[in-house]
């Protein structure tokens, strides 16, 4: 028995398959016999042997796979011909389908408008307190993603200039525009003594996504003076003792099987989100900066000496104005600035994340102690590699994502809908559990927003008064970490560069853009996430992801854990980079052809050139690194007085020394 064909037919309606399969679909020649979950082709060879095939389905995360055995000694004549026909045929009748969100009409709940599109995220989001407003909130953030992809060339205006404007007093001198990330970044810069101001579309302190991180990276906050290591335990729901990274392997050759990795200080630390923005919030009280919640932004008109704000308060309709030195746009993927500084460009990936806090999993299925960081319970499913991520939560909750890697394309944006009936349908594959009797404690969801840079210049995250962070300016790794991991770990530099730039009014364009988070060690490792991307429209081998990551986590897996939690933590080095590079491509040769399958040689020569910034980063830091910023330190008591602009450069370039490469330390 040999295997021959193993195929996804791109649909949840495996009875429809089945009935085509058995009863439509005619094969080029030979005998079919209807079997119970296919059908069995038997064809007499010119030899006078009889060959045998065997055609079957399964379903499994919503979708269905066809697979197809030689079950005879003998192989069949035509038998490629056969493959072939039934693979085109099965396409032909069962295309990709990307399916939009129904429009909700007037004085329709949103329960309503969904249920017959979307029949179990509506069953199980009227068990979730506040499901109803939640899931409006997924509809709202879909419709709005969908909008800025639909035809990026023509982004919303919502950035305005103005000229000759009269000089007036300022009322703040920075507005911060999203409440999550934005509240952390604005804490510090309160605490610096800015006057600040906070403006959120949702009620302050509600967060749709959950965070983790360790303590070493959480420690820079504490050692920079933003938080106190009381207030950081007190945070704290849950601390594991190992997370795991394991990928689906059923289906791979053997070389490409690979162990568990073991990764017990990624992502361990599970954060109350609530209770880290309560704090937050009496911090930006006590430093006397204002927090206009339930306030959707509209536009901000920049002048010579200030930007104006245009919002309305979604309770009352009233119009608010807001004038400040400065903007910093925090609104993550929703982000209409970022679509209009980029030209509608500002995201070429997304990863759509949707799960919920929950509790009621036997512990027989699932230890407190330990978490899934990354983890595969199946092949692609309708164009997607679905990923899941499992962390402890407090007390008894866990909190599970579900997401994919997705190149953003107009037909096909990526769908939180889609995803959330995936997870509420496939949750008991992933974990056996009982549906009806798991308790629902918070819906989370949302776009994680990357863009390949090519380098620090190459996505515009800055205009004159206004600055991008945290998803809206998606600089931050494309493997594990979000806006949230990439702002602990650069909230130091971008406060003291952005400090600097205040005290001197250095807030045109080209100085704002001195104030970014980027790495070329995490530019370089978007080729990795390309490959977690299926395009859309291509049919893939089921298995290819999987194998792909496989590859990857497999020899991490056989490497020291300080190798491991480099690599994952974006602190990877040129060397590193390139031994781990070369041992993926001698255990897997086909691993670059099929990157240049799934990436196209665009991207890949994009790739080269992001390389080649790495190499020249890694360079200057092997001769610069241990010297040169501390050097660069000593004179700012007589060049920053004389001149700001030349030392907000040098002050940038002295960070990027060591943290392009992954270096936090100095």
């Amino acid at each position: 028995m040999q295997q021959l064909l193993y195929i996804e037919i791109p649909t949840p309606q495996i009875e429809a398959v089945k009935t085509w399969l058995q009863f439509e679909y005619q094969p080029l020649f030979g005998k079919k016999s209807v079997a119970k979950h296919g059908f069995i082709l038997d064809r007499q060879n010119r030899s006078g042997a009889i060959a045998k095939l065997s055609i079957f389905l399964w379903t499994l995360q919503r979708t269905t796979y066809l697979k197809i055995f030689r079950w005879s000694e003998e192989i069949m004549d035509g038998e490629r011909e056969f493959l072939d026909h039934l693979t085109k045929a099965s396409r032909q009748a069962f295309p990709y389908e990307f399916k939009k969100p129904p429009a909700i009409a007037p004085n329709q709940s949103i329960f309503e408008a969904l249920a017959e599109q979307y029949p179990l995220t509506v069953k199980f989001f009227q068990r979730i307190p506040h499901g109803e407003y939640d899931l409006n909130r997924v509809y709202w953030w879909e419709k709005r993603w969908r909008e800025s992809v639909k035809s990026p060339e023509i982004p919303k205006n919502v950035i305005f200039t103005e000229i000759n404007s009269a000089k007036q007093d300022l009322q703040y001198d920075i507005v911060y525009l999203g409440g999550a990330l934005g509240a952390i970044h604005a804490a510090m810069m309160a605490k610096l003594g800015y006057r600040v101001c906070l403006v959120e579309r949702i009620p302050f302190g509600r967060m749709n996504r959950e965070w983790n991180i360790s303590r070493a990276e959480f420690q820079n906050l504490i050692d920079f003076g933003l938080f106190t290591a009381e207030e950081f335990e007190s945070m704290i729901t849950a601390e594991y003792v190992d997370g795991f990274n394991k990928f689906f392997d059923s289906n791979n050759p053997p070389h490409l099987k690979a162990n568990v990795l073991h990764t017990p200080t990624v992502l361990n630390i599970a954060l109350d989100t609530h209770r880290l923005l309560e704090i937050c919030s009496k911090k930006l009280h006590e430093y006397g900066a204002v927090i206009c919640d339930r306030t959707e932004f509209e536009k901000v008109v920049v002048s010579e000496q200030s930007a104006t704000i245009f919002a309305k308060n979604l309770e009352t309709g009233a119009p608010v104005t807001i004038t400040s030195r400065l903007v910093i746009d925090a609104m993550g993927s929703a982000s209409a600035i970022a679509q209009q500084l980029n030209a509608g460009q500002a995201f070429d990936s997304v990863c759509p994340t949707v799960g919920a806090v929950l509790e009621g999993i036997e512990q027989s299925v699932w230890d407190s102690q330990y978490g899934d960081v990354l983890f595969s319970h199946g092949d692609i499913s309708r164009g997607r590699q679905l990923i899941w991520e499992l962390f402890p939560a407090e007390q008894k909750e866990l909190t599970v994502y579900l997401f994919h890697y997705h190149q953003v394309h107009p037909e096909n944006p990526g769908s939180l809908l889609e995803m959330y009936e995936d997870f509420f349908a496939i949750l008991p594959e992933y974990r056996r559990c009982d549906m009806e009797k798991l308790v629902w404690k918070k819906a989370t969801f949302g776009y994680i927003t990357g863009h390949y840079s090519l380098n620090e210049n190459s996505k515009k995250s800055a205009f004159d008064r206004i600055l991008a962070i945290g998803d809206a300016a998606s600089l931050q790794s494309p493997l594990v970490f979000t806006g949230f991991g990439s702002l602990v770990r650069n909230l130091p530099r971008l406060a003291t560069l952005l400090d600097t730039a205040l005290k001197h009014d250095l807030l045109k364009v080209d100085d704002l853009k001195q104030i970014n988070s980027y790495q070329s060690n995490i530019a370089v490792t978007w080729l990795f996430s390309k490959g977690m991307m299926v395009p859309t429209g291509m049919y893939l081998p089921p298995e290819r992801v999987n194998s792909m990551l496989n590859t990857f986590f497999g020899l991490l897996a056989d490497e020291p854990q300080p190798v491991s939690e480099r690599f994952i933590k974006d602190r990877l080095s040129w060397l590193m980079f390139n031994r781990l590079a070369l041992i993926a491509a001698f255990k897997n040769p086909k691993l670059l052809f099929w990157i240049l399958e799934m990436a196209g040689s665009k991207d890949f020569l994009k790739w080269l050139s992001s390389y080649g910034a790495f190499t020249r980063s890694s360079f200057a830091n092997a001769l610069l690194g241990a010297w040169l910023p501390q050097l660069m330190r000593s004179c700012q008591t007589w060049l920053e007085p004389t001149n700001p602009r030349l030392w907000l450069r040098l002050l940038s370039w002295s960070y990027a020394i060591n943290h392009s490469v992954g270096k936090f330390e100095s």
